[in-house]
């Protein structure tokens, strides 16, 4: 029976040795995969801090661009404005001269009877002008002819 006890001591040994030989390897290995993540988060560190930095001067830049933005929109507003302003100075000389235009036409409808008659009447003066200058050349030319009959006489 010490035989079987010896064995089985013997045996457990045995077994505790390659547990530790297997506890030992895999420790090694957990320790080598330990090993290259840490060497990993150090690299995923590193570029983190670069990335935060980047961030950094991204935003910085964004709102600067965000505040020239801002002040360029401002001024672009003061423009549109006076543009609007043109506009309605425009539209407003443009309905005056309309009203103009319209009032000029209804004084020329409304003078319209009063134009005629000034020119029938220049017509009619031209006319008596004519005739009085055929008279008075015509007298001219009688008196003319009768100077010449006496002096012929």
């Amino acid at each position: 029976m010490q035989i079987i006890l010896y064995l089985s001591v013997a045996l457990i040994a045995i077994a505790f040795f390659v547990l530790v030989i297997f506890l030992s390897t895999t420790l090694k290995s957990f320790q080598v995969t330990l090993t290259s993540v840490s060497k990993t988060l150090a690299g995923l560190e590193k570029q983190l801090d670069g990335v935060t930095a980047e961030t950094t001067i991204l935003l910085q830049k964004t709102n600067a661009l965000a505040d020239e933005l801002k002040e360029k929109t401002e001024s672009l507003t003061s423009v549109v404005d006076a543009v609007k302003d043109v506009g309605t100075t425009v539209t407003k000389f443009n309905g005056t001269l309309k009203n103009i235009t319209k009032s000029v036409d209804t004084q020329v409808e409304e003078s319209k009877e009063k134009i005629s008659q000034i020119v029938q009447w220049s017509n009619v003066i031209l006319e008596l002008k004519d005739k009085w200058q055929a008279r008075k050349q015509e007298k001219n030319e009688i008196s003319l002819n009768q100077g010449k009959k006496v002096r012929s006489h």
